[in-house]
Parts: C-alpha cells; sequence; structure tokens
C-alpha cells in the first residue's frame, strides 16, 4: 500500500529519542493540531496494542479506535517503523498512520505517512460531517508538517538540554 501523503524532516537528536515521542500516542496531543489525546486499552505501544483517540477540530470531537500493526524500533542503523490503522467507532477503517525514524550522522530522518482507506461514503459524507473537514488530504498535510515539526522542535529542545 502506498501512501497517500509522506513528508519528512530531519532532526538533530538521537532516533531513539524520537521514537519514543511518536509512539506516546497519549502524548501526541503536545504535537498534533488535530489530536488531543486518549489512552491505551491494553498497554502499549506494541504489535497488536490497541488506543482509543480523540481528535478535536473546533467545537466537533470525536474518537477513534487505533491498533498498532507495525511496530519495529529503530536499531543500529536501521530504520524503525510504526504504523497503525485508525477506524470509526463502530470499527471501519478510515486511515492508516505511519512513522519511520532512521538514524543518520546527525540524528535521524523522521517521516510520517498518511494512507487514505475504507469506504468512499465513509471519505465523502460521514467523515466531513465527523471532522468539519471537507478535504481531509489538504488538512492532513498541514497537519503532518505540523506534527513534523513541533515533535522536531521538542526532540532538540530535548538533546540540547
Amino acid at each position: 500500500m502506498d501512501p497517500t501523503i509522506t513528508r519528512a524532516t530531519p532532526v538533530a537528536a538521537d532516533a531513539d529519542l524520537v521514537w519514543s515521542l511518536v509512539t506516546d500516542l497519549p502524548g501526541m496531543a503536545r504535537f498534533s493540531p488535530e489530536n488531543v489525546g486518549g489512552v491505551w486499552l491494553d498497554g502499549g505501544p506494541a504489535l497488536g496494542a490497541r488506543f482509543r483517540g480523540t481528535n478535536r477540530n473546533g467545537e466537533r470531537e470525536w474518537w477513534t479506535r487505533v491498533r498498532v500493526v507495525e511496530f519495529a524500533p529503530p536499531g543500529r542503523g536501521s530504520p524503525g517503523r510504526f504504523a497503525f490503522d485508525a477506524r470509526t467507532p463502530f470499527g471501519m477503517r478510515v486511515s492508516r498512520w505511519a512513522y519511520e525514524v532512521t538514524p543518520t550522522a546527525e540524528g535521524c530522518l523522521l517521516a510520517e505517512h498518511w494512507y487514505r482507506v475504507g469506504n468512499r461514503f465513509i471519505r465523502t459524507v460521514m467523515g466531513p460531517q465527523v471532522t468539519g473537514q471537507a478535504d481531509r488530504p489538504g488538512f492532513n498535510a498541514k497537519s503532518i508538517e505540523h506534527t513534523l515539526a513541533a515533535v522536531k522542535a521538542h526532540a532538540e529542545a530535548r538533546a540540547a538540554a
């Protein structure tokens, strides 16, 4: 499956630090313009772990069911990959989100991917009604850029401290 949107940024911080930030789904609210937090349902983060995430856009708030579908931490020059599927409260898959953390000589390269999945009715009718976003791909491109910049700033500040 090819991602619908991909963005990446170099980060002057250790790959393990960046990995710990992007796999902390309850803490993603500090980086995301839409996610406001959530809770692991069975201990996560780990392969198969479940998470209930909450999102907000203005007055609209909704939650999703999330399951981790890839969990491979970075190691000795190899990239780490963390991916999860988001589903409606009724269990219909709506997207996949993935992070790749690739160690580099200067720190790491952080990439975020969004995969548009699910049926057309959910994408074109229900999604915009629930989220208030008629242009989900356009919004997600900006959201990913915002999130990557926030993770980068946080990780680099921690690395410098």
